[in-house]
């Protein structure tokens, strides 16, 4: 539908809220845009909702506890119990066994959002989702403690207690990821742009599009001010033991869930919708039937530009020759078709999660090779949420809008692209980092095993690669968050979010492939592969995807309401 037919069917004075929500209310010195607003008034961001702040800090809680448990992993696999001169430790595993349970976690943690998101749904809604499987988060955590106390490490108990800690766990974070970011989101319900007068008494225009990206931005902030709680548990580590380590997360969580149930009273609530999932699948398999037999019959559907229709479009009813077993109308297949499109942007992804993987596990690894000035070496990772903490208010309010004040506006693929190359640049450098320990002594290309101490170079070295990935992360994750959530039909917000969280999952199994090269003296080969693999598949993204921000800007205007004339306020 072009901005004209919807501006036709739109009186010059409308009633004062959205046609389709009725929470869309116009306020006291507010007014609808018109499309020669968009072009001419400056586009800023609305204030975020207190209902969101209160999804933003159920997040901030899951997150420290996530962060809190997750970075003494990989010392309390790698390293033996209380061995003199010796990095703290429990189950003394080794590296390889320490970063291949850390990437099963991951993996784990990142598939189980599917099921997540088709329990939300399909049955229970998002918020009381959030709600059971923060009980299940708690168990594992109660799990993970328990077996981290002296007693239980001594006995054998540690390396059973954790796998089922990290399954329990791992489903906990599925349900609670598929189904806050969506949530967090919801709870802005302005979707008609509309026009602000300051008290300066200039005009500005507030945008839809913008704040959804800078609640992601602060919502991404929480999750790494959440992700500092690494440096008190690595502390606690070193200093107390682990079972102090794995206690103050877990105590966290009960906080998590009561700021969560706080809000209960605020929040925009969607109603599940039943089982998107098995009706895609049935939708997809209609299609694809359906396009083969038109094929073969040489009955193929143009559209109004002369081109074939999609293959997904021959499971419209109104298409089919029998549509009596269609329990879906022509309006779902529309849904099915954006929701497949915008996955297709994430098929990249799971590179740059191998890149981000790096930082808990061979990274740490690296810096335990390094001298680190009496700081435990695990404590180097939180470089990362640190840079974030202070970049993403530094991005939102002065780079994206200095960007938009000159007339260029920075929009998801061009930000994911850049995202994807300053992660090719971070593993770069790791890997000049590692060679440079390997050629420096004592231990060369062996520091770190057996009685063998760290080499005689700085940790401090490390901290560009952190820096680095902070800002691929601004750039590459928060955009796969406000994109999974934007692109994504109103009845598919969480499965489509989940798909997005999936490719974290890929990025795990992928980093399976480098465990045999993540060892002394192989490293360098593994930091350089993954750089290499991460430039490639930047500029495949690029070749593949570019065409999509000039798409998506067009179809947001195509379906913006807007005034033929200005009112008044």
């Amino acid at each position: 539908m072009s901005s004209a037919s919807i501006k036709q069917g739109v009186k010059a004075n409308t009633e004062a809220h959205h046609l389709d929500h009725d929470g869309d209310i116009l306020q006291e010195g507010e007014r609808w845009a018109t499309e020669e607003d968009m072009s001419t008034l400056r586009r800023v961001a609305d204030k975020i909702p207190t209902a969101a702040y209160f999804v933003v800090l159920t997040e901030f809680c899951e997150r420290f506890t996530y962060y809190g448990i997750t970075g003494p992993f990989q010392n309390y696999i790698s390293n033996g119990y209380q061995v003199p001169n010796s990095r703290p430790g429990a189950i003394d595993g080794g590296q390889q066994m320490a970063t291949g349970l850390s990437n099963f976690f991951q993996f784990w943690c990142y598939l189980c959002p599917i099921l997540g998101a088709i329990i939300a749904d399909q049955w229970l809604g998002k918020y009381k989702t959030i709600l059971l499987f923060s009980l299940v988060y708690i168990l594992g955590n109660l799990v993970l403690t328990l077996t981290a106390l002296p007693v239980s490490i001594r006995a054998g108990g540690a390396l059973p207690g954790m796998i089922i800690a990290m399954i329990t766990i791992g489903l906990g974070t599925g349900g609670i990821k598929a189904n806050v970011s969506p949530m967090v989101a919801e709870q802005y319900s302005r979707f008609r742009p509309f026009v602000r007068k300051l008290k300066n008494g200039k005009e500005v225009l507030v945008d839809r599009e913008l704040t959804i990206q800078s609640i992601f931005s602060w919502f991404y902030w929480a999750i790494n001010v959440g992700g500092l709680s690494a440096i008190a548990t690595t502390e606690l580590e070193a200093n107390v033991d682990f079972w102090a380590a794995y206690l103050l997360p877990t105590l966290m969580f009960v906080a998590c869930i009561f700021v969560f149930w706080l809000g209960r009273s605020r929040y925009i609530l969607s109603k599940p919708t039943g089982s998107i999932v098995v009706k895609a699948y049935r939708t997809g398999r209609a299609g694809l039937r359906n396009y083969r037999l038109a094929k073969k019959e040489n009955r193929l559907v143009m559209n109004e530009n002369g081109k074939k229709v999609s293959w997904i479009d021959y499971a419209k009813p109104s298409l089919a020759t029998d549509s009596t077993s269609m329990d879906w109308d022509d309006r779902f297949v529309d849904e099915l078709r954006t929701a497949i499109r915008s996955c297709k942007i994430f098929l990249c992804y799971p590179i740059f999660w191998l890149c981000y993987g790096q930082i808990s596990n061979n990274l740490i690894s690296q810096s335990g090779q390094m001298n680190t000035g009496g700081v435990p070496n695990d404590i180097m990772q939180n470089i990362d949420p640190l840079c974030i903490i202070i970049l993403i208010p530094f991005f939102d309010l002065l780079i994206y809008p200095g960007f938009r004040r000159c007339g260029l506006e920075l929009r998801p693929v061009t930000r994911i692209t850049i995202g994807f190359l300053v992660a090719a640049l971070a593993m770069a450098y790791a890997a000049i980092i590692q060679h440079l320990v390997y050629t420096t002594g004592p231990y060369y290309t062996h520091p770190g095993e057996g009685e063998n101490g760290f080499n005689d170079i700085s940790a401090g070295l490390q901290v560009p690669a952190y820096i680095l990935i902070a800002i691929a992360e601004i750039f590459a994750s928060v955009t796969g968050l406000e994109y999974a959530y934007k692109q994504a039909p109103e009845s598919m917000k969480s499965i489509v979010m989940s798909i997005f969280l999936f490719t974290n999952a890929g990025g795990s199994i992928l980093a399976f492939c480098f465990n045999s090269i993540a060892v002394n003296p192989h490293l360098v080969k593994n930091f350089a592969i993954v750089s290499g693999l991460m430039g490639a598949f930047t500029v495949l993204f690029f070749v593949c995807f570019r065409h999509y921000d000039q798409r998506d800007a067009e179809e947001i205007m195509d379906k913006t309401m807007f005034e033929k004339q200005t009112d008044q306020y």
